[in-house]
């Protein structure tokens, strides 16, 4: 049950004022739809490998450290802070598990290889029919490799953007006029690459990423099965991290 606006600033006053165990578990109930929501959509990803229960609890977590260290001084709403949190916490004891065999690794980079050759070799972007026969192994093959890796590509995305909710550096606003122009070039340069990729490609990154939809849902809208949009979403951020890595 949410409360008002006003009751909301409520809760926060009254944690800010006493720290108090009451006033946080308050807050955690408040909150607790963001943990849902995160975790539904990583479902699909991680259901393999991660029991809901446990990513729940994990999110739980990650919404109190949030809110334990929530600093409204920084000028952040605190929904996009928490849920950079929460996904750093779940993508952590995701880590933790290390449940990507160094097989896996290899057969990506493999992958990942292939498809930056041929590009070199074509002057335009593979086919990935064209990178099978490169590799000799039948499509069917890399397009599992591809599915598989989707779930190796948003650990590390996850991960990366978790590492932002930290106290000192998360849009801070004490960020130096170098790392400024620094984070504003590497922006300008990813979206570059991103407008390069093929519409399909650009599209489901669009529709996962700005507007948080999951794989199945972006299946329904491609008229594809979510594993076909897993491997889509696998070659686009394959062939993304190539291009920023060069």
């Amino acid at each position: 049950m949410t409360v008002s606006q006003t009751n909301v600033e409520t809760l926060w006053n009254e944690f800010f004022r006493t720290h108090s165990q009451e006033a946080r578990n308050e807050l955690v109930m408040q909150y607790v739809h963001l943990v849902k929501t995160i975790v539904y959509r990583m479902v699909p990803t991680y259901k393999k490998h991660v029991e809901f229960d446990d990513l729940m609890s994990c999110g739980i977590m990650g919404l109190m450290d949030a809110i334990d260290r929530f600093r409204p001084d920084k000028e952040v709403k605190f929904e996009t802070y928490a849920s950079l949190r929460i996904k750093g916490e779940i993508i952590d004891q995701i880590r933790k598990q290390d449940w990507i065999p160094i097989s896996l690794r290899q057969k990506i980079k493999r992958v990942e290889e292939a498809f930056s050759t041929l590009e070199a070799t074509y002057g335009r972007l593979p086919t990935e029919q064209e990178a099978a026969d490169y590799l000799g192994i039948r499509i069917e093959d890399l397009q599992k490799t591809l599915d598989e890796g989707h779930m190796l590509n948003v650990v590390a995305i996850d991960d990366e953007m978790a590492a932002y909710a930290n106290d000192e550096g998360f849009l801070s606003k004490e960020m130096t006029p170098e790392a400024a122009f620094e984070f504003k070039e590497l922006c300008s340069r990813l979206g570059q690459q991103i407008d390069k990729l093929p519409e399909k490609e650009k599209l489901v990154l669009s529709l996962y990423y700005y507007d948080e939809m999951t794989l199945k849902e972006i299946g329904r809208i491609l008229n594809v099965s979510e594993s076909r949009v897993s491997q889509i979403h696998s070659k686009a951020i394959m062939l993304l991290r190539t291009k920023m890595a060069d």
